[in-house]
């Protein structure tokens, strides 16, 4: 019979000799994570090896719900994890942490996911990101012959052109709800614009592409790159910051609206007008 392991795992019928539970709960960064502790002791002298095998319960760091504490990324950690469960790694197609990724393996001490991170180099001494070949790609087509040869050989190296790839056409929203309040003597010095939240609107890869690790995807972490989002949030409130990125990024504004109320917050006449808007303005990139 299974019993309830006090410390935090949730059943402790795997291992009698362990003094940890089956189902391990962490926190890393502020992510909460649910898996086995198998799982976590896969990889012989990685950190969480060490962790979950040659320490107890009480010697590693908790939260104030009783979950093992890691203070890294919480948002990489999930590949870590992944890798764990299979030893294999599968990444999104558009993935820009890569280099984030391996410093998290090596500070998991995951040598074979290190190098699988690692950069390679190809024939001509250049570095490439490539990790893997997808099974559906294409063969290579044979050299071609003829007065079509060259024009059809640039077209297809402009086709594969990582600058050109990068650069995909398509549109972005950034929205925000700000608030401010003026006086009733207008002699008053307006308190200006306080802005909650800005929040990005369209492709998931453009998103990430623009805004990279100051993107917070944590309303909605496994969005596929060619699908949409309107969940995403900056971790900065500066509107001028998000434009100069787009800006560097090949975006323009097309369009923008905005809407606003008005109201006091009691009914003294003594107090302050508070008005509140929300407002989106439209970027594009042909």
């Amino acid at each position: 019979m299974a019993v309830a392991d006090p410390e935090c795992g949730i059943s402790n019928g795997a291992d009698s000799a362990s003094p940890f539970s089956d189902i391990i709960e962490l926190n890393v960064g502020g992510q909460v994570y649910v898996t086995r502790h198998t799982t976590l002791i896969v990889v012989p002298d990685s950190l969480l090896w060490n962790m979950f095998s040659k320490k107890t319960p009480t010697e590693l760091a908790r939260d104030s719900k009783g979950r093992f504490f890691l203070d890294r990324d919480g948002f990489l950690f999930r590949y870590i994890l992944d890798y764990l469960r299979d030893l294999n790694l599968v990444l999104p197609d558009y993935f820009p942490e890569k280099s984030r990724l391996q410093r998290e393996a090596e500070f998991f001490k995951l040598r074979e996911l290190s190098k699988l991170l690692s950069p390679k180099m190809s024939k001509d001494n250049s570095i490439t990101d490539e990790i893997c070949q997808s099974d559906s790609e294409e063969p290579s087509a044979p050299p071609l012959l003829g007065p079509d040869a060259s024009r059809t050989l640039s077209v297809t190296s402009a086709a594969h052109s990582p600058s050109l790839e990068s650069k995909k056409s398509g549109y972005i929203t950034v929205g925000y709800r700000g608030s401010y309040t003026i006086g009733r003597d207008i002699q008053t010095d307006a308190k200006f614009r306080r802005v909650a939240r800005i929040t990005v609107c369209g492709k998931t890869s453009l998103a990430k592409e623009v805004f990279g690790d100051t993107l917070n995807e944590s309303r909605d972490p496994d969005r596929p790159p060619e699908r949409y989002t309107s969940r995403y949030y900056l971790k900065y409130n500066f509107l001028e910051q998000a434009f100069d990125k787009l800006s560097e990024f090949g975006f323009h504004m097309v369009a923008c609206s905005s809407a606003g109320t008005c109201a006091y917050s009691s009914s003294d006449p003594n107090e302050d007008k508070i008005w509140t808007s929300y407002t989106e303005y439209v970027f594009c990139r042909e």
